[in-house]
Protein backbone atom coordinates (compact mmCIF):
# COMPACT_ATOMS: atom_id res chain seq x y z
CA UNK A 1 0.00 0.00 0.00
CA UNK A 2 1.33 3.76 -0.67
CA UNK A 3 0.53 6.06 1.65
CA UNK A 4 0.06 10.02 0.73
CA UNK A 5 0.58 12.25 3.13
CA UNK A 6 -2.08 14.53 4.09
CA UNK A 7 -1.36 18.33 5.16
CA UNK A 8 -3.77 20.55 3.79
CA UNK A 9 -1.36 20.91 0.07
CA UNK A 10 -3.29 21.28 -3.01
CA UNK A 11 -2.63 17.98 -5.68
CA UNK A 12 -3.16 15.03 -3.57
CA UNK A 13 -6.21 13.98 -5.53
CA UNK A 14 -4.66 14.15 -9.18
CA UNK A 15 -1.77 12.10 -7.50
CA UNK A 16 -4.56 9.54 -5.92
CA UNK A 17 -6.32 9.45 -9.53
CA UNK A 18 -3.32 8.64 -11.05
CA UNK A 19 -2.36 5.82 -8.71
CA UNK A 20 -5.60 4.49 -8.96
CA UNK A 21 -5.13 4.34 -13.03
CA UNK A 22 -2.42 2.48 -12.57
CA UNK A 23 -4.42 -0.50 -10.00
CA UNK A 24 -2.26 0.88 -6.80
CA UNK A 25 -4.11 0.66 -3.38
CA UNK A 26 -3.58 3.74 -1.94
CA UNK A 27 -4.49 6.11 1.24
CA UNK A 28 -4.33 9.63 2.07
CA UNK A 29 -3.51 9.52 5.79
CA UNK A 30 -1.71 12.34 8.22
CA UNK A 31 -1.15 9.15 10.49
CA UNK A 32 2.39 8.85 11.66
CA UNK A 33 1.57 4.94 12.43
CA UNK A 34 -0.11 4.50 9.05
CA UNK A 35 2.81 6.22 7.37
CA UNK A 36 5.68 4.36 8.78
CA UNK A 37 3.75 1.00 7.75
CA UNK A 38 2.95 1.62 4.20
CA UNK A 39 4.97 0.02 1.87
CA UNK A 40 5.92 3.37 0.13
CA UNK A 41 4.94 6.93 0.71
CA UNK A 42 4.41 9.93 -1.56
CA UNK A 43 4.89 13.40 -0.58
CA UNK A 44 2.76 15.63 -2.98
CA UNK A 45 1.62 19.18 -2.89
CA UNK A 46 0.96 22.65 -4.10
CA UNK A 47 0.76 25.17 -2.02
CA UNK A 48 3.03 27.80 0.72
CA UNK A 49 6.08 26.26 2.42
CA UNK A 50 6.00 28.16 5.22
CA UNK A 51 1.71 27.31 6.32
CA UNK A 52 2.73 23.51 4.81
CA UNK A 53 5.60 23.01 7.57
CA UNK A 54 3.35 24.04 10.08
CA UNK A 55 0.84 21.73 9.64
CA UNK A 56 4.14 19.03 9.22
CA UNK A 57 5.01 19.99 12.73
CA UNK A 58 2.28 20.45 14.60
CA UNK A 59 1.50 17.03 13.96
CA UNK A 60 5.28 15.42 14.32
CA UNK A 61 5.07 14.35 10.69
CA UNK A 62 8.53 16.44 9.76
CA UNK A 63 10.65 14.18 12.17
CA UNK A 64 8.26 11.09 10.51
CA UNK A 65 8.84 12.06 7.31
CA UNK A 66 12.88 12.52 8.02
CA UNK A 67 13.19 9.15 9.70
CA UNK A 68 11.23 6.97 6.96
CA UNK A 69 13.28 4.02 5.75
CA UNK A 70 11.12 2.55 2.77
CA UNK A 71 10.93 4.93 -0.39
CA UNK A 72 9.73 8.10 0.25
CA UNK A 73 8.61 10.59 -3.22
CA UNK A 74 8.30 14.27 -2.95
CA UNK A 75 6.64 16.15 -5.95
CA UNK A 76 6.85 19.57 -6.57
CA UNK A 77 6.20 21.45 -2.60
CA UNK A 78 6.83 18.06 -1.15
CA UNK A 79 9.90 18.12 -2.82
CA UNK A 80 11.03 21.49 -1.99
CA UNK A 81 10.21 21.15 1.78
CA UNK A 82 12.31 18.09 1.90
CA UNK A 83 15.52 20.55 1.32
CA UNK A 84 16.95 22.86 3.92
CA UNK A 85 15.15 26.09 3.39
CA UNK A 86 13.02 27.70 1.54
CA UNK A 87 12.86 31.50 0.47
CA UNK A 88 9.05 30.95 0.54
CA UNK A 89 8.20 32.77 4.03
CA UNK A 90 11.82 32.03 5.36
CA UNK A 91 11.11 28.23 5.90
CA UNK A 92 13.06 25.95 7.64
CA UNK A 93 11.85 22.58 5.77
CA UNK A 94 12.99 19.04 6.85
CA UNK A 95 16.85 19.12 5.31
CA UNK A 96 17.13 15.99 3.86
CA UNK A 97 18.46 17.36 0.51
CA UNK A 98 21.02 19.96 1.52
CA UNK A 99 19.89 22.49 -0.84
CA UNK A 100 18.33 25.77 -0.79
CA UNK A 101 14.51 26.70 -2.48
CA UNK A 102 14.42 30.20 -3.81
CA UNK A 103 12.06 32.33 -6.09
CA UNK A 104 13.04 33.07 -9.64
CA UNK A 105 14.30 35.77 -10.66
CA UNK A 106 12.14 38.23 -12.57
CA UNK A 107 13.73 38.56 -15.40
CA UNK A 108 12.22 40.45 -19.16
CA UNK A 109 10.31 37.78 -21.32
CA UNK A 110 10.09 34.68 -19.10
CA UNK A 111 6.90 34.94 -17.08
CA UNK A 112 6.85 33.00 -13.07
CA UNK A 113 5.65 30.82 -12.08
CA UNK A 114 7.08 28.56 -14.57
CA UNK A 115 4.14 26.87 -15.82
CA UNK A 116 3.77 23.83 -18.83
CA UNK A 117 5.73 21.22 -20.62
CA UNK A 118 10.00 21.58 -20.57
CA UNK A 119 12.38 19.37 -20.80
CA UNK A 120 15.16 17.72 -18.42
CA UNK A 121 18.80 18.98 -19.46
CA UNK A 122 20.47 16.44 -21.38
CA UNK A 123 23.53 17.37 -19.79
CA UNK A 124 22.24 16.65 -15.69
CA UNK A 125 20.70 13.75 -16.13
CA UNK A 126 21.58 10.37 -14.42
CA UNK A 127 19.40 7.89 -16.67
CA UNK A 128 21.08 5.56 -14.23
CA UNK A 129 18.68 7.10 -11.23
CA UNK A 130 16.51 4.00 -10.36
CA UNK A 131 13.40 6.22 -10.70
CA UNK A 132 13.98 7.69 -14.36
CA UNK A 133 14.54 4.32 -15.89
CA UNK A 134 13.35 3.59 -19.37
CA UNK A 135 13.37 7.48 -19.84
CA UNK A 136 15.10 9.27 -23.20
CA UNK A 137 17.06 12.28 -22.48
CA UNK A 138 15.50 15.39 -22.62
CA UNK A 139 11.91 13.87 -21.57
CA UNK A 140 9.41 16.73 -21.53
CA UNK A 141 7.83 16.87 -17.92
CA UNK A 142 4.68 19.42 -16.79
CA UNK A 143 6.00 22.05 -14.20
CA UNK A 144 3.60 25.26 -12.17
CA UNK A 145 6.47 26.73 -9.90
CA UNK A 146 7.63 29.87 -8.52
CA UNK A 147 10.17 28.64 -6.55
CA UNK A 148 12.89 26.01 -7.19
CA UNK A 149 15.53 24.38 -5.78
CA UNK A 150 19.07 24.99 -6.28
CA UNK A 151 21.16 22.27 -8.55
CA UNK A 152 23.09 20.33 -5.93
CA UNK A 153 25.16 17.00 -4.93
CA UNK A 154 21.71 15.29 -5.13
CA UNK A 155 20.38 16.19 -8.22
CA UNK A 156 19.83 13.38 -10.99
CA UNK A 157 17.95 15.85 -13.04
CA UNK A 158 17.83 19.72 -14.15
CA UNK A 159 16.00 21.68 -15.78
CA UNK A 160 16.82 25.35 -17.26
CA UNK A 161 14.23 27.83 -16.61
CA UNK A 162 15.60 31.49 -16.43
CA UNK A 163 18.64 29.30 -14.54
CA UNK A 164 18.85 25.47 -13.93
CA UNK A 165 17.36 24.04 -11.38
CA UNK A 166 16.88 20.74 -9.72
CA UNK A 167 14.26 19.06 -11.29
CA UNK A 168 14.74 15.40 -9.69
CA UNK A 169 16.58 14.83 -6.14
CA UNK A 170 17.52 11.44 -5.23
CA UNK A 171 19.28 10.74 -1.81
CA UNK A 172 19.29 7.08 0.00
CA UNK A 173 15.30 6.32 -0.37
CA UNK A 174 14.54 9.82 -0.72
CA UNK A 175 13.46 10.56 -4.39
CA UNK A 176 11.66 14.08 -5.29
CA UNK A 177 10.57 15.47 -8.59
CA UNK A 178 9.68 19.41 -9.28
CA UNK A 179 7.66 18.74 -12.29
CA UNK A 180 4.31 16.76 -11.61
CA UNK A 181 4.85 12.86 -13.20
CA UNK A 182 0.78 12.27 -12.20
CA UNK A 183 0.52 14.98 -14.87
CA UNK A 184 3.41 13.98 -17.33
CA UNK A 185 1.69 12.00 -19.34
CA UNK A 186 3.56 8.72 -20.68
CA UNK A 187 6.97 9.95 -19.19
CA UNK A 188 5.20 10.50 -15.66
CA UNK A 189 3.18 6.98 -15.51
CA UNK A 190 6.70 5.47 -16.23
CA UNK A 191 8.50 7.60 -13.01
CA UNK A 192 5.48 6.31 -11.00
CA UNK A 193 5.82 3.13 -11.57
CA UNK A 194 9.90 3.03 -11.52
CA UNK A 195 8.89 4.39 -8.27
CA UNK A 196 6.06 1.80 -7.28
CA UNK A 197 8.54 -1.23 -8.41
CA UNK A 198 11.33 -0.15 -6.14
Amino acid sequence: MIAIVKYNAGNIGSVTNALNRLGIENKVTDDPEELKAADKVIFPGVGEAGTAMNYLRERGLDQVIKELKQPVLGICLGMQLMCSHSEEGDTECLGIFDTTVKKFPATAGMKVPHMGWNSLNNEVVNLQSTVLQGLQPAADVYYVHSYYAEVCKDTVAACDYILPFSSVLQKDNFYATQFHPEKSAGIGEQILKNFIEL
